[in-house]
């Protein structure tokens, strides 16, 4: 935005009596202007930068999650991430930012989610951030981005003492190949990733959010599926699983020959096919992702989607009924909630016990306050159980974390 600033005002400026025709129309006309076409921004100090949130309105407040921010800047480099390209990071004065949280508290912000991508990196800011919440009476929601292999002890502390339904923590995994995050420049310390979420899955009351990208550089079909087979034997959390994307300004490209990467050209830039993943299987992938967002993530179908594999195969399992369910519906989109619960009946009927299946679905339809029972399990009504009023306030994975 500064730059940009810059840019307008040289364009505006007087230059012998006339304003300065802007740098694109006079390039147009073949002048030599002597300035480049792309500006590279110096990094602002954080120092000089005034605080934004004064400028939510009272509206914003009451109805909407509040973006904040505590720091820009990763130390690290992900070549298929943005941040990467701003290395170095750095902290909004702590204090003032303390305040304006006090201010927006005050005029009734609950809903805090943090933008920075390694809240946990400093752990004086950390510290004092997660203090400021500890200090409040719940309820309220605070949400954080994380890196999974650094969480001392004095963090941990920290996280478990949030009450439930409050602290929301995205997590990202990526991949738990080694080659394959060597070869992205990422870090990868496997024990301490794997020690960290056994502590918050355990010990805390933190919701996680888990992420997973699809077609890495080298990553086989195979590969994945062994992560996503892993992280749902650590954590019962939502594990987000995205494709593979090639950022403008990142370094991924690099890839491209060895791999055979080839991306979408329009926006998002979605990996398209490499060496390993057809073009097919990417869009069966995708197909993937959407299906598990709709059983898994959702919450909506706890018991009975652990009805889809055997044996810890996650992903063998859960692709086999993504499969099914696309030829059944020939869409990824406006299947209503009955529909879904139809469809896993139906899916689960040939191989699976009817009673088990009946008692799974029941027990997930009775967590969602007034949900009916469909009509092809009313004959077994005697199972529903006591019907669930309770209210939840928090989304529902949070909200089971209070029920837990």
């Amino acid at each position: 935005m500064i730059a940009f600033y810059e840019l307008c005002k040289e364009i505006l400026s007087p230059v012998r009596g006339e304003l300065v025709e802007p740098l694109t129309l006079r390039q147009a006309q073949g002048e030599r202007t002597g300035q480049t076409k792309f500006i590279k921004a110096p990094i602002p100090d954080l120092k000089t930068i005034s605080l934004p949130y004064s400028a939510y309105t009272d509206e914003d407040v009451a109805h909407r999650t509040i973006y904040v921010e505590a720091s820009r800047g990763c130390p690290f480099e992900c070549e298929f991430c943005l941040s990467s390209v701003d290395e170095k990071v750095r902290n909004f004065p702590l204090d003032a930012l303390l305040e304006e949280f006090e201010i927006l508290w005050n005029r009734g912000v609950r809903s805090f989610k943090f933008i920075d991508r390694t809240f946990n990196l400093n752990m004086t800011f950390a510290n004092r951030i997660l203090n400021f919440f500890l200090s409040k009476e719940p309820p309220y929601f605070a949400h954080f981005e994380v890196i999974p292999d650094h969480f001392p002890d004095v963090l941990k502390s920290k996280i478990a003492l949030f009450p439930p339904g409050s602290l929301q923590l995205e997590i990202g995994i990526q991949t738990l190949d080694p080659v394959i995050a060597k070869g992205i420049n990422r870090p990868l310390k496997l024990e301490k990733i794997y020690e960290n979420l056994a502590f918050l899955e355990n010990n805390t009351s933190a919701h996680m959010h888990l992420d997973l990208i699809v077609a890495l550089p080298g990553e086989t079909l195979e590969g994945f599926g062994h992560n996503l087979d892993k992280l749902v034997s650590l954590t019962h959390s939502e594990i987000q699983i995205g494709m593979l994307k090639k950022l403008s300004g990142t370094t991924l490209s690099r890839h491209d020959e060895e791999h055979g990467m080839i991306y979408s050209d329009i926006p998002p830039y979605d990996i398209l096919q490499n060496n390993n993943l057809s073009f097919t299987q990417i869009q069966k992938m995708k197909r993937f992702a959407r299906f598990w967002d709709l059983y898994y993530n959702s919450g909506n179908f706890d018991k009975s989607v652990k009805l889809l594999w055997k044996d810890e195969k996650v992903f063998d399992g859960f692709y086999a009924f993504s499969e099914w369910i696309f030829a059944q519906t020939l869409s990824t989109w406006k299947i209503s909630l009955d529909r879904q619960i139809s469809l896993m009946y139906e899916y689960l009927l040939p191989h699976t016990a009817l009673d088990v299946i009946q008692a799974a679905l029941i027990e997930d339809i009775n967590t969602t306050p007034g949900r009916r029972i469909p009509y092809f399990l009313k004959h077994d009504v005697s199972k529903e159980g006591p019907k669930n009023t309770e209210k939840h306030v928090t989304p529902k994975r949070q909200a089971k974390r209070i029920e837990g």
